[in-house]
């Protein structure tokens, strides 16, 4: 892989909240950058925070778009399917569902990114033989985990975020900080694991962050940044002697890592003379410059290090060795393997049933927690003790009581779905930029695991509320009831998925799911029957409204009567009754409107999703 010049820029704002005058300033965040990695060899990319390391990676991998510019091959070949097929990516962040198991894990993975070509039972075991490669034998049983759920160590779970692109058998694999938050033990059997990749032909890069000295003489090249320009690219064992030929050298034997950075970082150097010193005086002042992180250079006073001269330095002392390199690579001709064919590695139904069973697997311990389950019952309970045995003698409390239900179902499953795509976007993410699925495979599977997930809890709701309420006990006016209840359930979710995938901050489409169904209940005509006309029409698009309208006609029908002054009234009279309409035409026109409600919503977050793919590839 070689990278000739690669520039990247944004547009950076400036300017505040109330400013005016915003102005868009273009940002370099790579200034010009070369390099060459061969097969066998691994790159460690070293500099500061903001120095550009993680946005060279992304670019090398295929995964930054927007202005960059440059020259970026792979064995003189520029970035195809096919190579993407054979590159792996690790993220600093390791994204993964913390449910399943190790061996779950890779199996699914397994399932959906290798080709068609493969059987399931071959699948699997390359995602057996990863475990024991990765030395995850112990813990394969193991849940993943997370921050709040007690899984595999840290060194573990990183493993397994490798084992992952380990099991395309990627040529090329990138890694953005592979050991950080890791212990300098566990850092060395990561980066000694990446070692042996690297010895079995792959080109291994990646971004860290400080690493100690034994992690850095295991890297065959490292690559030096400072405010996106490269001070340094070539062997690890020589970028301090480069250093000391310009004049920049270390005062005592040291982390090669530590000096690097201090370079990269600007640090002070300072020229001290130990020869007229006492042994102990020399020792203390020793172990003071150590300490600070001071260096020695040919001047005779303090200075601040001068980046443009090791900037300079380095690109005159490197454009005839990169030449040579380039050339020794041309001649070894090398090609990509081919791994299936087509855009995707398998079908869009094999996608969906994997997705499917994963979801499941996933989803069902969120969906069936405790705290969900104590919360719809104890709800269920005190309604029904609330309601207990009303009749058609207190027809107010019973329309209350469906009002109630509407309001309640309409809530709850609304808050909970909203938090789906921010909270998955990482996931889908990261998933999406390797070519692991299609969007729609996803999304309908999503979709099609929530079912039996999210109409549970209603139903069993129903059941407790209903019976205790008093309310109708026919089987059909109970079905009714309950089919008003999923769908109303279903649409409610419908929005949620809408608002989370168009808003993707959980905050602020919580605040605007709230005003929305507030909106849609004060409008809904049972806290204000006399609407004004100009905000009547809220309630056309409000799912309270429909909701409340099913529910009314699945337990009061025309020719049915009600206790009044006047003895026996019917039923289509009583006022808030009367203001929904018991009609035939009017229920289907509302059953109408949810199912297109139901669709709409849907489309409208599948569509945000799609947006989110399509922006990610033009920023």
């Amino acid at each position: 892989m070689q990278f000739e010049d690669v520039v990247y820029k944004i547009n950076d704002k400036n300017g505040g909240l109330f400013q005016k005058n915003v102005k868009v300033e273009e940002k370099t965040i790579l200034k010009g950058v070369n390099g060459i990695v061969e097969p066998g060899e691994m790159l460690a990319m070293l500099g500061p925070s903001g120095s550009g390391k993680t946005t060279l990676l992304t670019a090398l991998g295929g995964r930054l778009g927007g202005k960059l510019q440059g020259k970026i091959t792979y064995n003189d070949q520029p970035f195809s399917n096919v190579i993407k097929r054979n590159t792996g990516f690790v993220t600093q962040d390791d994204v993964l569902y913390p449910h399943l198991t190790v061996t779950e894990t890779l199996v699914f993975t397994a399932l959906l990114r290798l080709p068609n070509t493969l059987t399931k039972q071959a699948k699997v075991a390359l995602a057996k033989n990863v475990i024991d490669q990765l030395g995850l034998t112990k813990c394969e049983d193991s849940i993943v985990g997370d921050t709040h759920l007690r899984g595999v160590s840290g060194g573990e779970r990183k493993r397994v975020s490798i084992g992952q692109e380990l099991l395309i058998n990627p040529s090329l694999l990138f890694l953005d900080e592979p050991t950080s938050g890791l212990d300098s033990t566990t850092a060395q059997r990561i980066v000694s694991t990446l070692s042996d990749l690297a010895k079995g032909g792959r080109t291994i890069v990646m971004t860290i962050h400080q690493p100690s000295s034994r992690l850095y003489y295991m890297f065959h090249k490292v690559l030096l940044l400072a405010e996106g320009n490269v001070l340094y690219f070539g062997k690890g064992s020589e970028a301090i002697q480069h250093f000391s030929n310009i004049g920049y050298a270390p005062a005592m034997a040291m982390n090669p890592s530590d000096f690097l950075l201090d370079l990269a970082n600007g640090k002070k150097i300072i020229k001290i003379s130990y020869a007229f010193l006492p042994n102990l005086t020399c020792y203390l002042i020793f172990r003071i410059i150590n300490f600070a992180g001071i260096y020695t250079d040919d001047a005779k006073h303090d200075h601040v290090i001068d980046k443009q001269k090791l900037i300079s330095a380095f690109k005159s002392n490197s454009d005839g060795q990169l030449k040579l390199e380039h050339h020794e690579i041309n001649e070894s001709d090398g090609k990509f393997e081919e791994k299936g064919s087509g855009k995707w590695p398998t079908s869009w139904s094999q996608q969906f049933f994997v997705l499917l069973r994963r979801d499941i697997k996933e989803r069902k311990y969120e969906s069936f927690s405790g705290l969900r389950i104590g919360q719809v019952l104890v709800v269920a309970i005190i309604s029904g003790l609330l309601w207990y045995k009303s009749d058609t003698s207190h027809m107010q409390d019973q329309i209350g009581l469906l009002f109630f239900i509407t309001g309640f179902w309409g809530f709850f499953p609304l808050f909970q779905a909203i938090f789906t795509f921010p909270q998955e976007l990482m996931m889908l993410e990261k998933e999406r930029s390797s070519g692991m699925y299609r969007l729609s495979s996803y999304f309908v599977s999503r979709m099609v695991a929530d079912l039996p997930m999210e109409l549970v809890l209603p139903t069993i709701f129903l059941l407790i509320t209903y019976f205790m309420a008093g309310l109708k006990a026919t089987a059909i006016n109970f079905f009714e009831t309950l089919f008003t209840l999923l769908l109303s359930v279903l649409v409610a979710q419908g929005l949620g998925l809408a608002l989370g995938a168009v808003v993707l901050d959980q905050k602020s489409a919580t605040t605007l799911a709230s005003v929305m169904m507030l909106v849609f209940l004060l409008a809904g005509g049972f806290y204000v029957q006399n609407v004004p006309k100009f905000i009547a029409w809220v309630k056309y698009i409000s799912i309270s409204y429909y909701t409340y309208q099913l529910f009314i006609g699945s337990q009061f029908h025309i020719g049915e009567t009600y206790p009044c002054s006047e003895g026996q009234c019917p039923i289509e009279e009583f006022p808030p009754i009367k203001q929904v309409g018991l009609d035939l035409k009017t229920q289907w026109i509302a059953a109408m409107a949810l199912v297109i409600m139901l669709i709409g919503y849907r489309l409208i977050a599948y569509l945000a999703l799609m947006r989110i793919g399509i922006t990610k590839k033009l920023a």
